[in-house]
């Protein structure tokens, strides 16, 4: 029997090229899409899979919404960055340019020698001047105009420019008040330039009426504390530091100036309370400022105690040993504690300026560790003055045959005499010690 064995089809046929009608054209567009694809692969229009990608520019807003958190957290440096990251994207930007200059000039009360805060305060001048050519009708850029000429023309840093700068500050605030009579900023400012000039019924005037406008502005606040200061109602200027504080608590030139006040009281514990509260802050923020130190220093010498006061001032000198005001600083300690051994090198930085090892030495730092720091002398002006008189002084009480200390001395003193032969405070204190020295035969150069 023959078993008829039939052909099994498949369950799934595949078709000839000529059963589908389509798949010549199918295979046509793949070859061409392919072609496409490399030639948008070669031009970069197509990107790898997994590639980085590109990072968006930030807007101008954005760094100037940074800058303002940043003040508010008291990183006065943080804030000054971002606003000048902020100007360079929005150069156009008037209030940019006035915010960066308000900030800047706030800053220089962080720095410790007359050269870094005229430095600080003239580049805020050029970024005031630059938002007002920007923008010339813009009342707020006028206010802080008045704010940031009225800090440049401290007699000490502006010299003869001083009055000049002030009439300028005063007209700035006066256009600012033309422009808005409303505007609580630019009555705080102008009051603030009234006071400058002494006329302080006028200033208790405007300050109350930048008060009742808005009193929710750190800076009325602020200059209103500043006008009972120089009333030396201190303990009114106090109550408007509190009040400033509550607004911007982290801004630690308001505890320094509460802290101030206070020793003005002899209230010194409450004193040194404030500026450890600033030292705090700068701590949590990472902010290396020397200024409470030295204001803490300060307070412990008024209270006679010389070994907390000098810690202090050696503990400012870490963060900025190249610093010559901190040397001076150091050296008045040890002259008021009659250790006039370690004044005496202290000073000599300080007037003088003096070598690596010299400066490594007063500030006892570690050779091995610490980068040596040559020092150069501060000149002569009337906040360095004290330096050169008791560094002649001091040199004048310690001189032997041996060490010729008096030869420093006179030439010290002489420069001294030559520019304050009026001053009949100073003078007192330069007479004596030349009389020292000319009792071992030295006379005046």
């Amino acid at each position: 029997m023959v078993l008829k064995i039939e052909e099994k089809k498949p369950l799934f046929r595949r078709r000839r090229p000529q059963d589908n009608p389509y798949r010549v054209v199918v295979l046509a567009f793949l070859i061409l899409g392919g072609m496409l694809l490399l030639r948008a692969y070669d031009a970069r229009a197509i990107q790898p899979l997994f590639m980085p990608t590109p990072t968006p520019t930030r807007a101008a807003n954005s760094y100037a919404l940074e800058a303002e958190t940043q003040f508010l957290a008291g990183n006065l440096g943080a804030a000054i960055e971002a606003y000048q990251k902020a100007a360079q994207i929005d150069p156009q930007n008037a209030r940019l340019y006035a915010e960066l200059a308000r900030i800047q000039t706030y800053s220089s009360s962080l720095l410790t020698t007359d050269a870094e805060r005229k430095t600080r305060l003239q580049e805020a001048l050029q970024n005031i001047n630059k938002a007002a050519e920007l923008n010339p009708d813009d009342t707020l850029v006028h206010a802080i105009r008045a704010f940031v000429l009225d800090w440049n023309a401290n007699p000490v840093l502006a010299g003869e420019e001083a009055p000049r700068l002030l009439v300028e500050a005063e007209q700035a605030a006066l256009r600012a008040l033309q422009l808005d009579s409303q505007n609580a900023l630019a009555l705080a400012y102008y009051t603030e330039v009234l006071v400058d000039q002494q006329k302080w019924g006028q200033a208790e005037e405007y300050i109350q009426i930048a008060l009742q406008r808005d009193p929710s502005l750190m800076d009325v606040h602020r200059v209103s504390g500043y006008v009972q200061e120089s009333l030396s109602n201190y303990e009114g200027a106090i109550q408007e530091y509190l009040q400033a504080i509550k607004i911007t608590p982290n801004f630690t030139p308001l505890y320094i100036a509460i802290g101030a006040n206070l020793r003005q009281l002899k209230r010194y514990d409450e004193a040194l309370e404030y500026f450890a509260k600033a030292v705090e802050i700068n701590q949590r923020l990472g902010v290396k400022d020397p200024i409470p130190y030295l204001s803490i220093a300060k307070t412990y010498s008024q209270k006679g105690e010389f070994f907390a006061a000098a810690l202090n001032v050696r503990a400012a000198l870490e963060m900025i040993p190249d610093n010559p005001d901190v040397y001076g600083q150091l050296g008045m300690v040890y002259f008021k504690s009659r250790n006039y051994e370690s004044a005496i090198p202290a000073l000599k930085c300080a007037v003088r300026g003096c070598s690596a090892e010299e400066s490594c030495e007063v500030r006892r730092c570690n050779p091995e560790t610490d980068r040596p720091m040559a020092i150069q002398g501060l000149p002569l002006s009337d906040s360095t003055v004290v330096y050169y008189y008791t560094y002649g002084a001091a040199l004048a009480g310690m001189h032997r045959p041996s060490n010729n200390y008096c030869a420093e001395a006179m030439q010290v003193l002489a420069e001294v005499r030559q520019a304050y032969a009026q001053d009949a405070v100073v003078m007192g204190i330069v007479e004596p010690s030349e009389r020292i020295c000319e009792s071992f035969g030295y006379t005046r150069p």
